[in-house]
Formats: structure tokens, C-alpha cells, sequence
């Protein structure tokens, strides 16, 4: 398993992780099979979505930010981030990804982000290699 850190700028952001995990696939060494990608926090998740325009990132923050906005009057967790809570478990904590020639292999537009929904944080990411 390899841990990687990640800064967020934000207390919302989609975060480009791809080029990282492309690079611990090579420390890997892995040629054939597929990685788990994996946020262990309960306020950040991972998510595959466009990345060449960068206002599908803007779009989906905003529509979970309707779907959960953070000052809703019936949240009852004292940390107050409630609304984080919810867009990770909409999002999800991980993704598995295919490993083929020594690459993640992702369609045309897709690119792999952290989502990170109660930051600015650093953040970690387990990856796990599945051959």
C-alpha cells in the first residue's frame, strides 16, 4: 500500500489526483490489474468525472451544495459540518481504477479527484494494488 498526502485549498474543492496516482502506479510497478483508491475520512471522498473543463467541477460542488448546504437548521452534529458528512457518503471513499501497460486506464475526459468537502486539510489517500 502506498499513503499519499494531499493539500486542499478550501473548504470545498475538487482536487486533481490523477497525475499523483500515475506515478505511484510506476513506484508500484504495477503492469496489469487495477488500484483501490481509498479516502480514509468521513468529510472527503474520491470521485471520477470530467477533468478538461473545469466548470463540470464547479457544477457538481454546487449542486451538492444544494443537496446539502452547510447552515441547514435541522443538522444536529456539533462539529458542524454536517453537510460535508453528506456529500461523502453521496460521492463515496474510493474508486477502483484499471491498471493496464503500466498506466491507470481512464476514458477520454475522465480524470480521478479528491473531493474534499470540509477543508482546507491535508488530506491522505490509500492505494492499494489489486493484481
Amino acid at each position: 500500500m502506498i499513503v499519499l498526502e494531499v493539500e486542499t485549498p478550501r473548504r470545498e474543492a475538487l482536487v486533481n489526483v490523477t497525475g499523483l496516482l500515475q506515478q505511484a502506479v510506476a513506484e508500484l510497478g504495477l503492469a496489469e490489474g487495477a488500484i483501490h483508491v481509498y479516502s480514509p475520512h468521513t468529510t472527503a471522498g474520491v470521485v471520477v468525472q470530467e477533468g478538461a473543463d473545469p466548470d463540470v467541477a464547479r457544477d457538481l460542488l454546487l449542486r451538492l451544495s444544494e443537496l446539502a448546504p452547510q447552515d441547514h437548521p435541522a443538522y444536529r452534529h456539533l462539529e458542524g459540518n454536517s453537510d460535508a458528512h453528506i456529500k461523502t457518503a453521496l460521492v463515496g471513499n474510493f474508486a477502483v481504477l484499471p491498471v493496464s501497460g503500466g498506466r491507470i486506464r481512464l476514458g477520454t475526459w475522465q480524470q480521478v479527484f479528491l473531493a474534499e468537502f470540509d477543508g482546507p486539510r491535508r488530506r491522505k489517500l490509500w492505494l492499494t494494488p489489486l493484481r
